[in-house]
């Protein structure tokens, strides 16, 4: 694994690496539909959806990417909750990252999709994400 750096988003027009996808971590079957309202409510609706589930913890995150909208879409997964994007706008990203804290929801681990980052397994990324967040708590 590469090492990882943090990059801050500008709030630009400009696309996001990769293919238009969201890759969401850690939400059970139950809760799943309320991210698809806030993603609504974020005008992201149309955006495809995987979610991951635990058994895919040792698949590259562009094998992920590849995946068909709504792959993993009713089942529970147990991996921490991460929501990792792909070829939205900044401003896109922005929108919905403000939703999803007004809404109220458990708090999610955010990575956007890189050229590095995509050959990555998706354990390797959680673990990277959850590292700087300590990190960041015990600043």
């Amino acid at each position: 694994m590469s090492a990882a750096k943090f990059e801050k988003v500008s709030h630009s027009d400009a696309r996001l690496y990769g293919p238009e996808k969201l890759i969401l971590c850690g939400f059970t079957a139950e809760t799943q539909p309320k991210f698809e309202a806030v993603l609504a409510m974020a005008g992201l609706k149309a955006v495809p959806l995987i979610w991951a589930l635990g058994n895919q913890a040792d698949t590259r995150l562009s094998d992920l990417a590849d995946l068909p909208s709504g792959s993993g879409r009713g089942e529970s997964s147990a991996l921490p909750r991460a929501i990792i994007v792909s070829g939205i706008t900044e401003k896109q990203l922005h929108t919905l990252m403000g939703v999803c804290r007004k809404s109220g929801m458990q708090p999610a681990l955010w990575a956007t999709l890189t050229a590095t980052s995509e050959n990555w397994l998706l354990k390797e990324l959680l673990a990277e994400l959850s590292a700087e967040r300590e990190a960041l708590k015990n600043r």
